[in-house]
């Protein structure tokens, strides 16, 4: 999905800014953060 940071929710996670398309969207993300952040090799 396509975000426009400069109108988007953001939150620091683990020195990374993630952007956010709704409040809920954001909402679970700070209820299970590692559920939407993919393993890095």
């Amino acid at each position: 999905m396509d975000v426009d940071e400069k109108k988007a929710a953001k939150k620091e996670y683990k020195g990374k800014i993630y952007h956010f398309c709704s409040p809920t969207c954001q909402w679970a993300f700070d209820m299970n953060p590692e559920s939407f952040i993919e393993a890095e090799s």
